[in-house]
């Protein structure tokens, strides 16, 4: 099938060129007798605008970039869709780009190929990207990571106080040896709730034992196999409580306990971190810390168009959390 071009369209409505490009563009030099009668005619010949061209004469493509390592899970789904929805509503599509190559990120980037982006923490852009962007003044939004100039900013969890609120509400039951289950050691989130953790257990003045801390990836089978792990090297060292890095590796956790016999939260309680939509559902039902997945997205998405419209500077924006108690804590219960 040919594609129709704008040369097609003025032969049709029986004007220039210049005539329908100004009424496709909404150029105001037109009468709106003329101006409907072009685009009913485009319309009825079911033409599509060259946006590259368009593009070209505006510098702006009206597409958002999000940059990450990857989509799957329950928190990037309920990520994606938020922004998703945000771009929508603001007049933007939203372009995901999955990838670990640097080179990929940085020439999407720079190459001017989304007027701004979002950039998920885990892909390790360094000082001499950052440099790199910030001489072209390209707009851009850090998640789980602080970062703030003239045209970059940040939205973060506060997973610090997050976590160390989990722990001391964790110790609030009565138990004092508590495994904390990390994600990956390099990432701004993981690091943030192991210290919140470590600062609890100060604070409450309770021993720090390293072998009481695992690393799971966010993972549910790599946090299943590092808890069985864990109960056959250390069969003498059987905590009172788990505490997830995310919800996945509190449903792993559990799973794991499950198949050595324990009872949760009868004889071990867990705690996880999210509140993903299956947290409530599962057996027994996660108690966790309720992060504003969501309001993550809708607030990235907003602060980067304000930064592209140069309504305001970057800026780290800091979303609290929420501790929720459902079925898989419970009060220590010390034998006599």
């Amino acid at each position: 099938m040919t594609k129709i071009t704008i040369k097609d369209v003025a032969r049709a409505a029986g004007v220039s060129i210049s005539t329908v490009s100004n009424a496709l563009n909404d150029v105001d030099v037109l009468s709106p007798v003329t101006k409907s009668h072009v685009l009913k005619v485009a319309k009825q010949l079911n033409y599509v605008p060259n946006l590259n061209g368009k593009q070209l004469r505006s510098g702006k493509t009206k597409m958002l970039g999000f940059f990450t390592t990857s989509v799957s899970g329950p928190y990037f789904y309920k990520l994606v869709e938020s922004m998703s929805r945000e771009c929508d509503r603001l007049g933007y599509g939203l372009n995901v780009f999955i990838t670990k190559d640097r080179q990929v990120i940085m020439s999407n980037i720079l190459g001017r190929r989304v007027d701004g982006a979002i950039i998920y923490e885990e892909l390790r852009i360094d000082e001499e990207d950052i440099s790199a962007m910030q001489q072209e003044k390209i707009k851009a939004v850090f998640l789980d990571r602080v970062l703030q100039n003239e045209t970059m900013g940040s939205v973060i969890f506060d997973s610090y106080v997050a976590s160390y609120e989990a722990t001391k509400y964790l110790i609030s039951l009565g138990h004092k040896k508590i495994v904390y289950i990390s994600g990956v050691d390099t990432m701004f989130d993981s690091v943030e709730r192991k210290e919140g953790y470590l600062a609890a257990l100060r604070h409450y003045q309770l021993p720090i034992n390293e072998d009481y801390i695992i690393q799971g990836y966010f993972e549910e089978e790599s946090t299943y196999n590092a808890v069985k792990s864990f109960l056959h090297l250390h069969p003498d060292k059987v905590p009172d409580a788990f505490l997830a890095g995310n919800d996945l590796s509190a449903i792993g956790c559990i799973q794991a306990l499950k198949t050595h016999g324990y009872e949760v939260p009868l004889d071990i309680s867990v705690m996880g971190f999210d509140d993903i939509d299956i947290a409530q559902y599962y057996t027994p039902p996660l108690t966790t810390v309720r992060n504003q997945i969501a309001k993550q997205g809708i607030q990235a998405i907003n602060h980067l168009v304000r930064l592209i419209q140069k309504k305001e500077q970057g800026t780290v924006h800091k979303l609290t959390s929420e501790l929720v108690v459902r079925g898989s804590s419970h009060v220590k219960i010390y034998s006599k």
